[in-house]
């Protein structure tokens, strides 16, 4: 008689994971364990021992689990309070330098120094932004690049801040903040022409009342107005603000093609340009400014130039803020929020009659921004 073969009881086969490096049991060990689990959840409290009961602090942190889905909207909120109060600050201390840097350049002693000037705020920026790339802060992370490439675009950034400054000196703050409004054709017409960039037909319609409503405010606004203290502006005024928008749109596109070049963003560019930047408006100095002395000038006005400097480094920290917390279209409403909020104050200040005729150039250049 044919003995038969005795196997021994099956077991389960373990098999290793060739990218996981973990064991698998086998599909019968899987289903075995599938029924034991479907047997043993079918147990009532009652029936499970002492020790298998739930205790009174597993109750507590499962509460406490549950409690934690309040945290998602909490942190939430708490971020957008955040992003409003950065918000905030941009548009308060950006409304606050224009100003600020108005009265600063009313002094004649100062009206002499803008290079000085520039070269002190782009020093004020480079520290803060190394301040923010420290450890401790880390909110980028620095990238050196050589300094040949640097120097066409740290050139047109000195440019951009020099006449962005000799049009504040020279315009009234209406004026000079309206012509800042055609940063965005002039940008467009320079991506069209020279980078073969189009924009939607719909945004280019929008762009004809708000060149016209410039063209209006830039002939009007030379002519003499029937109040006697109103600040006047002149054809200097006109030729300066013109420049500044024309040297700055060509310093937003190189910015952009930068970024593309060199996969950085916009505060690890400025990292790089602004210390360049300041030591080449030093060097100009000796030849280009007249810089007052201390003792001449009044003191309210020395502390008015630490206060711009403090503005410009506050809104290259709330800018980053903005931008990374809510994106381009929130920071373009900010941007819009902040030029109805200094032409307005621009136009009080002036003490131009609300039926002046570059009113309408105002009014439909500001429509057309917020259109």
């Amino acid at each position: 008689m044919a003995r038969e073969s005795m196997s021994p009881p099956s077991s389960p086969i373990k098999t290793r994971h060739p990218e996981r490096n973990s064991i698998v049991l086998d599909s019968s060990d899987a289903i075995e364990k599938e029924g034991s689990r479907s047997e043993s959840s079918s147990a009532t409290l009652l029936e499970m021992d002492i020790d298998d009961r739930p205790r009174k602090h597993d109750y507590l942190d499962i509460e406490k689990q549950l409690g934690d889905g309040s945290r998602p909207r909490d942190k939430a909120r708490n971020t957008r309070a955040r992003l409003t109060l950065w918000m905030t600050l941009n548009t308060i201390a950006t409304v606050a330098i224009v100003f600020t840097n108005k009265a600063i350049f009313d002094d004649p002693s100062f009206r002499q120094s803008q290079v000085a000037f520039a070269a002190f705020h782009l020093f004020v920026t480079a520290l803060t932004l190394y301040i923010l790339s420290r450890p401790f802060i880390s909110l980028f992370v620095p990238t050196a690049l050589r300094l040949r490439p640097m120097l066409p675009l740290a050139t047109a950034m000195c440019l951009n801040v020099i006449f962005q400054n000799l049009s504040l000196t020279y315009s009234s703050i209406t004026f000079y903040q309206i012509a800042r409004i055609l940063f965005t054709p002039m940008v467009a017409l320079i991506n069209f022409l020279f980078y073969q960039k189009s924009i939607p037909r719909n945004a280019a319609y929008t762009l004809i009342p708000m060149c016209l409503g410039v063209f209006i405010i830039s002939y009007y606004e030379p002519k003499s107005t029937s109040h006697p203290e109103a600040e006047q502006t002149s054809m200097l005024s006109v030729f300066l603000a013109l420049t500044s928008v024309f040297i700055g749109s060509v310093y937003t596109v190189w910015i952009a093609s930068y970024q593309r070049k060199y996969e950085m963003n916009g505060f690890q560019l400025l990292f790089n340009q602004a210390p360049i930047g300041g030591v080449m408006l030093m060097a100009l100095i000796p030849w280009t400014d007249k810089l007052p002395s201390v003792q001449s000038a009044p003191m309210n006005k020395w502390m008015m130039i630490l206060l711009s400097g403090g503005l410009a480094a506050l809104i290259n920290l709330s800018q980053f803020f903005i931008i990374a917390g809510a994106g381009a279209v929130s920071s373009t409403v900010v941007g819009h929020v902040k030029t109805c909020a200094i032409v307005a104050l621009g136009w009080v200040i002036s003490k131009r009659p609300v039926t002046d005729r570059s009113a309408f150039g105002v009014i439909l250049a500001i429509t057309s921004i917020v259109v």
